[in-house]
C-alpha cells in the first residue's frame, strides 16, 4: 500500500514540472486555477479545504468499499497482499512467471518510491523546491565551510555523518588538524609496509616485516623509539598554532610549494592513504602476508 502510494506520489512531484498543470479552475468560488497552485510541499497550504476533504474522503472509499479493492471486503481474507481483484490494463496476466516477476517489480520500485518521495520531502523542506535546489538552502551551517580545502569534485562538501552540521568553526578545524595528521600518518604507514619488505636496517635482518616486526626483538625496541619520537614531535616541535593553518609546521625542506593545488593533493593522498594502511592491516591479519606478499608479489 505504501509502495503504491508513493509512487503515485513521486510521479505527482514530478509530472506537473515535465508536462505543466491542469487549465482551468481549481476552485472557481476561490479563483483559484491550477496554475497558481505551486509543486511540492508549498501546495498543501494552496489546496483549499474542501479540496483536501475530498483527497481524504476518496482514500477512505478506496480503502474501505465493498467495490472488489477495499481493505475490510471478503478479498483481503482470502486473495494475496495487495490483490484486490482489480486487474490493470496492459500489467494484469494470467501467465504465472510474467505475473510473479511483475509483483517483484512492483515490490521493487514501491520500496525505491518510498525512499524518493521521503527524500523529495526532506529536501523540500530545506530549500524550499521540489526539486532540492541546494543553491536555496541559504540558512544551512555547511555552508560555513563550502569553500574549504578539501571540497572538490565531484562530491563537493562531503559529510555523510553530519559532524559538521552544527557549524561550529572551532570543531572543524580541530576535526581537519586530525585529518591532516592521520593523512600524514597513513601515507608514511602505506610506504613503509611495501618498503620494509625489500629494505631493512642493520640489524634487523632477521625481523619480519608487517605487523609481526612489533612483536619481535629488535623491532619491539624500534616501535618503542617510534612511538616515543612521535611523541615527541606532537608535543613540543610540531605543534598546532591558532595563526597557522592547521597542519602548518612550515617547510623544514624548502620545497616551497605550500598551495591550494599542493594542500589539496594532500588531503586526498592522506585520505587514500588512511584506507590503504586499514586495508593493509586487515588484510595481514587475515591472511598472514605482509602488504607486497598480499599482492602475489
Amino acid at each position: 500500500k505504501h509502495g503504491r502510494i508513493s509512487m503515485l506520489a513521486t510521479m505527482g512531484y514530478i509530472t506537473p514540472d515535465l508536462v505543466g498543470k491542469f487549465p482551468g479552475y481549481l476552485s472557481p468560488s476561490a479563483n483559484l486555477k491550477f496554475v497558481d497552485v505551486p509543486n511540492g510541499l508549498a501546495a498543501i497550504s494552496k489546496v483549499p479545504a474542501a479540496g483536501w476533504g475530498q483527497i481524504v474522503l476518496y482514500a477512505l472509499y478506496c480503502e474501505a468499499s465493498s467495490l472488489g479493492f477495499g481493505y475490510f471486503d471478503e478479498a483481503y481474507n482470502k486473495n494475496a497482499p495487495g490483490d484486490f481483484g482489480w486487474k490493470p490494463p496492459l500489467l494484469a496476466t494470467d501467465d504465472a512467471e510474467k505475473r510473479n516477476k511483475r509483483l517483484n517489480a512492483e515490490l521493487a520500485n514501491g520500496r525505491l518510491a518510498m525512499m524518493a518521495i521521503i527524500g523529495m520531502f526532506f529536501q523540500d523542506g530545506l530549500t524550499g523546491s521540489a526539486w532540492g535546489d541546494w543553491a536555496l538552502y541559504t540558512d544551512s551551517p555547511l555552508r560555513a565551510f563550502e569553500n574549504e580545502l578539501g571540497v572538490q569534485a565531484p562530491l563537493g562538501f562531503w559529510d555523510p555523518m553530519g559532524f559538521t552540521r552544527d557549524g561550529d568553526v572551532e570543531d572543524f578545524r580541530r576535526r581537519r588538524e586530525t585529518e591532516i595528521k592521520h593523512g600524514r600518518v597513513a601515507m608514511m604507514a602505506a610506504l613503509g609496509a611495501v618498503v620494509q619488505h625489500y629494505v631493512k636496517f642493520p640489524g634487523f635482518n632477521d625481523v619480519p616485516s608487517g605487523l609481526a616486526a612489533v612483536n619481535t626483538p629488535p623491532g619491539s625496541y624500534g616501535a618503542i623509539l617510534l612511538i616515543a619520537v612521535a611523541g615527541a614531535l606532537e608535543l613540543g616541535v610540531w605543534t598546532e598554532q591558532d595563526d597557522k593553518a592547521p597542519g602548518n609546521f612550515g617547510d623544514p625542506l624548502g620545497l616551497n610549494n605550500y598551495s591550494e593545488d599542493m594542500r589539496n593533493r594532500e588531503l586526498n593522498n592522506g585520505r587514500l592513504g588512511m584506507f590503504t594502511a586499514l586495508g593493509i592491516i586487515a588484510a595481514e591479519l587475515v591472511t598472514g602476508k605482509d602488504a607486497v606478499e598480499q599482492l602475489g608479489l
